[in-house]
């Protein structure tokens, strides 16, 4: 992932529940101009709540994604996430925030397989990482209120590349923080994804990016990118 900037649409919850849904934000997701697409799972997933997966359905979430030709990438967030995910086989994982801050054994274990692993610092007090220097480790920085305010960001890196942070998952309203953080060297930039920011069904909602804020951030981030790497 060095040297290329990344960006993911953080799906999440915002299929409320309607998982045929998907489809289409997967689909809007790859003509936004994203790299990646992000599920969680292990979070509100019994058979009753609204993010349940199961072997179909992530079946079903490749198929999808291989047809856009985007690549699939799941928050890992409980044990029984990681044994229902563990036989597809994915290249990369992701831990959440609330994963380093209230199970810190799952994130060994998911460490341990030795893939590339997207980490969210937003619960982590600490100045040094939580784990040691690692080629298959990405750090972002992260605040895990929703949504984040101006006023929350005054620790957002001034430099990222003078930091243990690789790239920078965004919890606030709109793109320009997200354009501001790859402006201080953030080689990936995580943000929400929806197909309607009025919706109540999910808090995630009012803070994500709609198709077309995300082609702007996008495009806006690449050319800004691109400047950077010609020393501009």
């Amino acid at each position: 992932m060095k040297k290329k900037l990344i960006f993911i649409a953080e799906i999440g919850l915002n299929h409320n529940g309607n998982f045929d849904l998907c489809f289409e934000l997967i689909k809007q997701a790859k003509f936004a101009g994203a790299n990646i697409v992000k599920f969680q799972l292990g979070w509100r997933d019994k058979p009753s709540e609204m993010n349940q997966f199961n072997k179909q359905r992530i079946s079903k979430l490749i198929e999808w994604a291989e047809y856009f030709e985007i690549e699939l990438l799941f928050s890992i967030i409980s044990e029984t996430a990681w044994k229902l995910i563990k036989p597809f086989k994915f290249k990369k994982f992701k831990i959440a925030s609330r994963t380093i801050k209230y199970d810190m054994p799952l994130a060994k274990k998911i460490l341990k397989d030795n893939k590339k692993t997207i980490i969210s610092l937003g619960m982590w007090d600490k100045k040094k990482p939580p784990f040691s220097k690692n080629k298959n480790i990405f750090y972002l920085w992260c605040l895990s209120k929703y949504p984040c305010e101006p006023k929350d960001l005054k620790n957002l890196p001034k430099n990222f590349n003078k930091t243990h942070f690789y790239g920078y998952s965004d919890h606030s309203v709109g793109i320009e923080t997200s354009i501001l953080a790859i402006s201080r060297g953030a080689k990936i930039v995580e943000k929400h994804f929806t197909l309607d920011k009025s919706s109540t069904i999910i808090r995630d909602h009012s803070l994500s990016a709609t198709p077309e804020e995300f082609r702007q951030m996008v495009n806006i981030g690449r050319d800004i990118f691109k400047k950077i790497n010609i020393g501009v």
